[in-house]
């Protein structure tokens, strides 16, 4: 059996690439659809899906660059002729079909590849060359539009997939005609097809198609924030106490770990009432306090885990308090006080820099807390799955 292709059969590498990905398939679309349904209501569970996914990812990974090297091994054939292009119907949906497998060979996994890179932490890809993509942002807008390009696009997938078999079968039950044989292994099917030249049109339709496919998951990616808008437009108002300084801009953000990966983000609603002098009376300098609209947090694709019973538990504890005295330190000052979470309140001296000018101060500081102490993931007891530790920074201009 040739290596090459000719007019009547495809070749042994063509044939060897057929059927690789055709298990590498078989293999990741399954495992992807047990994933996405197995619950995480416990660390062990949360672990067995991560796994799962992770297999998952690197398999399509792989789908990937099979496919390539599948396609640039293509271009170098002759392209076996159709055994029936006088059924022009046919042998356009069979084109079509061919066509839309190609291209998602390449997309489906590539869509894939480019969510995870936009997303922080869960279930890493199991290779050594790093988790991310060069000029793919960590962002959750970023991930959900490629988030719905997968979606999308694995439907387009196996639709092509079940036309493909049925027609394989058609050809191979109905018709005897040797479409199936000569894609295996063995003798060539011993019949020379008629000369025809491939149509353009089918690929043609098959780009056409996943224009239109990559347009509509791309608004529908872009519009899957409207949920997430909609809980904080129904976050509890925050109090605003009397306070000498006025916050212009700033940021209050959080970084923990998932499986080893840093997972970032941070909460969008929040209030802070200061009063600060740089003249100390009875060794402090002020005092402030900080509101947080728990249900404002975003923390990429784990935003709603996040939110949920198990960890900082929105529903129940709407607002976080921090309430401190502000004293000098050696360097910088201390923002000495308590940490009101999920019920908990715990102390936490939260060290930062101050330079005022004129009458604008910018403040940053950095703390970090253990999630246990306020019982946020209790039965995630191994650090190997979700971080103990849990970093705070917060940066603000404010004016007097």
């Amino acid at each position: 059996m040739s290596r090459q292709n000719t007019r009547a059969a495809y070749g042994s590498v063509a044939k060897g690439f057929h059927w690789l990905t055709a298990l590498l398939i078989v293999t990741a679309f399954p495992l992807g659809v047990v994933a996405e349904r197995l619950p995480y209501d416990t660390a062990a569970e949360l672990a067995f899906k991560a796994q799962l996914f992770s297999v998952h990812k690197t398999l399509g990974v792989t789908i990937f660059f099979v496919a390539l090297a599948r396609i640039l091994w293509a271009i170098t054939q002759e392209k076996p002729a159709l055994l029936n292009p006088e059924k022009r119907g046919e042998a356009f949906l069979a084109e079509l079909v061919h066509w839309l497998l190609y291209i998602s060979l390449v997309l489906v996994p590539l869509s894939g590849w480019l969510h995870h890179a936009a997303t922080q932490g869960f279930a890493p890809i199991l290779w050594p060359f790093g988790q991310g993509l060069p000029f793919v942002a960590k962002s959750e807008t970023v991930a959900q539009v490629f988030g719905a390009w997968h979606f999308v696009m694995t439907k387009l997938l196996l639709a092509a997939l079940v036309l493909h078999i049925a027609g394989a079968l058609k050809h191979a039950l109905f018709e005897r005609d040797g479409t199936l044989r000569r894609m295996w292994f063995g003798k060539d099917i011993g019949v020379e097809p008629p000369l025809a030249a491939h149509s353009k049109k089918p690929v043609l339709a098959g780009f056409a198609l996943y224009g239109v496919a990559i347009a509509a998951a791309t608004w529908l990616g872009l519009s899957g924030g409207a949920g997430a808008e909609a809980t904080q437009a129904n976050a509890p108002a925050l109090k605003q106490g009397q306070s000498e300084w006025a916050v212009q801009e700033g940021r209050l953000a959080i970084t923990t770990k998932q499986f080893g990966e840093a997972v970032s983000g941070q909460f969008e609603n929040w209030t802070a009432a200061i009063n600060y002098d740089e003249a100390a009376v009875e060794g402090r300098n002020g005092d402030v306090r900080v509101e947080i609209a728990i249900a404002s947090l975003t923390l990429g694709s784990v935003t709603s885990d996040a939110l949920g019973a198990e960890f900082f538990d929105a529903e129940n504890f709407a607002v976080a308090v921090f309430e401190a005295d502000i004293v000098a330190a050696d360097v910088g000052y201390l923002a000495r006080g308590t940490l009101t979470l999920k019920g908990q309140s715990v102390p936490v001296d939260v060290p930062f820099s101050l330079v005022i000018e004129g009458g604008e101060a910018q403040m940053q500081g950095q703390v970090s807390v253990d999630r246990r102490s306020f019982g946020i993931g209790k039965t995630y007891s191994s650090e190997g799955e979700v971080g103990f530790e849990v970093v705070i920074n917060v940066a603000l201009t404010a004016t007097r």
